[in-house]
């Protein structure tokens, strides 16, 4: 693969706790436009991996980076700004905010106008314009003024994601983006992420194989903090390892 299709590059990450080691070596590319998934056994280290690339902790070795730049000791807002963006396993919105208040405050702080956000909501007709866009695209338009906590948790989720789209990312890591989400309202939630801007690419970790076997174009699995396999969704189906050590306690877990 050519540098310049590379997005996110990590080289050799290695974490340790004390004498336990968490992440081991783990080298990964993620292609522009990519749709990626992170799958392992609990305890595996996804996300710890997740937040060694984010910049919420810091790899003891190797090196990480977006877009052919070396982020490794980059901060977390640093990262943001230059396109790396993430969502959490429990939701962090606030709930007495409307989505569009929230996904416009989002772009005012990537803008960073966020101080003037007192200011009539005139002055904010663009950022309120995009931020319409933007929830129109996760099909939550209907839903923009309505105050956040009366929501269904799927519909959260996708604000979640909407927040971090705010940003504008080069790269999106969704870590367990279906996590208390009622069966019927997780698929809709994937078709939605499904049609993210080709541009951004996604690494996500799941546990629900079906989301992952239909949603991910490629699949990391991660066990005892090292990429055991990176293959197609096929290949790693019929791995007899994969299934040895996930795949059988996913099916029935």
């Amino acid at each position: 693969m050519s540098a310049a299709e590379v997005v996110l590059r990590t080289e050799a990450l290695e974490k340790r706790f004390g004498s336990l080691k968490v992440t081991r070596g783990v080298t990964l590319e993620l292609p522009r436009g990519a749709r990626y998934a992170l799958i392992g056994p609990n305890g595996a280290g996804k996300t710890t991996l997740i937040n060694l690339i984010t910049g919420q902790m810091r790899p003891d070795s190797g090196s990480i980076a977006l877009a052919g730049r070396d982020i490794t000791a980059m901060p977390t807002a640093g990262r943001v700004q230059h396109g790396l963006t993430r969502t959490f396993q429990i939701n962090t919105l606030f709930p007495d905010l409307t989505p569009i208040e929230a996904v416009t405050l989002a772009i005012a702080e990537r803008e960073r106008v966020a101080g003037q956000f007192w200011r009539p909501l005139a002055a904010h007709k663009a950022a309120i314009e995009e931020g319409f866009e933007i929830l129109r695209g996760l099909r939550l338009a209907d839903v923009a003024t309505r105050t956040t906590r009366t929501l269904p948790y799927g519909q959260q989720r996708l604000l979640e994601i909407a927040l971090a789209l705010a940003t504008r990312p080069k790269v999106l890591l969704l870590d367990e983006p279906a996590a208390g989400v009622p069966k019927d309202e997780s698929a809709m939630l994937f078709s939605v992420i499904a049609g993210l801007p080709e541009d951004i690419s996604v690494l996500f970790i799941e546990h629900d194989m079906d989301i992952v076997f239909s949603f991910a174009s490629r699949i990391i699995v991660l066990v005892a903090g090292a990429v055991l396999l990176e293959a197609e969704p096929e290949v790693v189906r019929t791995d007899p390892r994969v299934r040895e050590v996930y795949l059988g306690q996913a099916a029935h877990g």
